[in-house]
Formats: structure tokens, sequence, C-alpha cells
């Protein structure tokens, strides 16, 4: 696979876009923006481990209802969410129905209901690689990796506070998705961008 491609508007992308327009538009106005939030980084955290063994844009193109069965993932909300929620949520063909996964974000919104305003957000960067130690601009996807040293810790503290399906690679998906790192490969039209 090459590392860019050029998609039918004459843009040079990453090749993981493919010729899909939810995901071009994904990888050209999200993937690897800085994102903050309590709110917008426990959505994140939860698409992501809905993510796992799956393909992330069938989680793309699942996420408007994700959002309305889940309280636009409001901690407190899906905090209070209880054993008739979860049957709801197993019954609704529009989002990934996994009962350890659903039962993980509720469990995951209790634990972020606890915390105190911009703890989350707070704790998640405090993990993000500081500029210093920037390992250089991928090349090939092949230079791309599933998990570092960072979110490996982050893996191993949020398991520590009892959050679930928050795995090392998973936590790498989350930093790269929500710009703790950039992984944009050299060539595409992001890496040229100025996202400060």
């Amino acid at each position: 696979m090459n590392a860019i491609v050029t998609g039918p508007d004459g843009v040079e992308r990453c090749a993981w876009v493919g010729d899909d327009p939810e995901y071009r538009r994904y990888h050209d106005e999200e993937w690897g923006v800085p994102l903050r939030g309590d709110r917008a980084l426990f959505e994140k955290m939860a698409l992501e481990g809905f993510q796992a063994g799956l393909s992330w844009i069938t989680i793309l193109r699942k996420r408007p209802r994700f959002r309305e069965a889940f309280a636009g993932f409001e901690p407190a909300a899906v905090a209070s969410f209880d054993a008739a929620d979860v049957e709801r949520l197993m019954a609704d063909a529009g989002i990934v129905r996994n009962r350890a996964k659903i039962a993980a974000v509720i469990a995951n919104a209790a634990l972020v209901r606890e915390m105190r305003d911009g703890e989350l957000d707070e704790l998640m960067w405090s993990f993000a690689p500081s500029a210093g130690d920037a390992r250089g601009r991928p090349a090939t996807m092949g230079e791309v990796p599933a998990i570092t040293p960072e979110s490996t810790a982050l893996s191993k503290e949020l398991r520590r506070r009892g959050f679930r399906f928050v795995g090392p690679t998973t936590m790498y998906a989350l930093m790269q998705s929500a710009g703790m790192v950039d992984d944009h490969l050299a060539g595409c039209w992001r890496v040229a961008e100025d996202r400060s």
C-alpha cells in the first residue's frame, strides 16, 4: 500500500483513508486534531473501546447513533444507565451490540462522574509525549507503532483506576485520533498545515 494517496479532489492524504468520503472528512477535519474536554475524551474512549476488533470506519458510520443511544456521551447521564438501558442498547442495531463493551462504557462513565471537572482531560493529556520527544515523521504506515511507552503507561493508569477496554493499543489509537500524537505521514497535506 502506498503511504500517500491522491484523492479525487487532488489532495494528498495518508493512504489509510482510501476512497471513502467519510474517511476523507474524518482524516481532514478530526484525526490528529487536539481534542480537549472530559466529555469529548470520554466519548473517544468509549468509541475506541467499541472499535476493538472492528474497523474504525464501522464505528465512524455508527457514531451518530452511538451519540443518540448513549445520551451524547455525557458521563453523568451514561453512569445512570441501568439494566433496562443495557437491554435497550443490546437491541439497538445502530450501534455495536456487545454486552461487555456496553457495560464497560457505563462503568467508565461512573468513574468519570466521580472525577473533578477537567480531571480526565488532564490525566489523559499528561501522557502525551512532549514536543522534544518527537520520534520523527513516519513515512509509511509500517513506521507507525501500534503501542508506545506512553500509551502503555496511560492504559496502566486507567486500569489502576478501574477503567475497562483501555488497553495500550486502544489508548494509542485514542492518542492518535485526539491529537496527542501526530501520525500523519510525510507528504500528507495535514503535515504542512499549522494546526496549533
